[in-house]
This record gives structure tokens, C-alpha cells and sequence, in this order.
């Protein structure tokens, strides 16, 4: 699903973009702000990152960073699901920022 949103072929509400990088609103969101980071190329699951050039994988966390800023975020959490125990449903390695109210600890 996430590699037809980055290819425009599914519509999503972008949030930020860079070279390599995609942030979108998420669909169902579990907070007032719910935003989803992905690369766009397909990476299944965080366990595969390895893939990644180490300043690759570094910019992906840099855009994490910005993208909370972009969407207004002082205070937020950042997740990522690995694998269906963990709660991953898509498997296109992605990024979920949480925030816009306090959150409590899982």
C-alpha cells in the first residue's frame, strides 16, 4: 500500500517530503497528531534497515525529526512496529509520530 501512495498511484495527505522520504497523515489516528514517515524505497520491516546506506539510514532519522516539526510538534513519540506481534500491519518500514496532547506510557 505505502509503495502506491509513494508513487501517487493511492491518494494520501502529504505531510513533508524530501529526496528518498515521505511523511503522510495517518488514515486511523491514535492521536491528534498522527503522522506516518517512510522511505520510498520498499523496505518490508525495521529488521531489514541494514539495507540502508548508513547516511541514508541517518537522513531517514533526520527527517523523522524535521517532520514533527513540520506537523507543529513540540512534546511527541516516536514508533516503529517490527513484525504482526509487535502491531505491524503494512510491511513498508515506517515511522509513527504521535503528539499533539499528552500520551500515556504504554
Amino acid at each position: 500500500m505505502f509503495c502506491r501512495i509513494v508513487s501517487g498511484e493511492l491518494p494520501a495527505t502529504v505531510v513533508h517530503r524530501a529526496p528518498g522520504f515521505l511523511a503522510i497523515e495517518d488514515a486511523s489516528p491514535k492521536a491528534p497528531v498522527h503522522v506516518l514517515v517512510l522511505p520510498e524505497r520498499h523496505i518490508a520491516t525495521f529488521r531489514e534497515i541494514g539495507v540502508l546506506p548508513a547516511d541514508e539510514a541517518g537522513r531517514m532519522l533526520d527527517f523523522v525529526a524535521e517532520t514533527a516539526t513540520v506537523a507543529g510538534l513540540d512534546d511527541y513519540r516516536v514508533i516503529v512496529n517490527v513484525g504482526p506481534g509487535a502491531g505491524q500491519t503494512v510491511f513498508h518500514l515506517h515511522w509513527h509520530i504521535l503528539g499533539g496532547k499528552a500520551l500515556p506510557f504504554p
